[in-house]
């Protein structure tokens, strides 16, 4: 029997995994998407354990103001700002900079 949460989880990663290189988005944008708008902190959780799915940019997903809050669940100590940067995504101060110009929101795009 499958956990309700574990459906929850892979309707996230199905939103994840369509986001574009170079491109961030957030929990709450990913969670209202799928009509569970006070739900950031479930999708959240969905991308601590998304770390070992290699199809998943777990990534590209950062809070509302596009702070690297996931950080601590990627190996290494800036893995996750690397991966950004090598999108050509600016970070300072565990911050992304420019966020409007990187954003991607799926209630717009899918």
């Amino acid at each position: 029997m499958t956990k309700k949460s574990d459906n929850f989880f892979e309707k996230v990663y199905t939103v994840v995994r369509q986001i574009p290189f170079g491109k961030v988005t957030s929990y709450g944008a990913i969670a209202t998407y799928l009509g569970a708008a006070k739900s950031a902190r479930m999708v959240g959780w969905a991308m601590n354990k998304a770390h070992n799915l290699e199809d998943v940019p777990a990534h590209r997903v950062v809070n509302k103001k596009g702070l690297l809050t996931g950080k601590h669940h990627f190996d290494g100590t800036n893995l996750m700002q690397q991966l950004l940067e090598n999108e050509g995504i600016v970070v300072i101060d565990n911050q992304i900079q420019d966020l409007e110009k990187v954003s991607w929101n799926p209630m717009d795009e899918l």
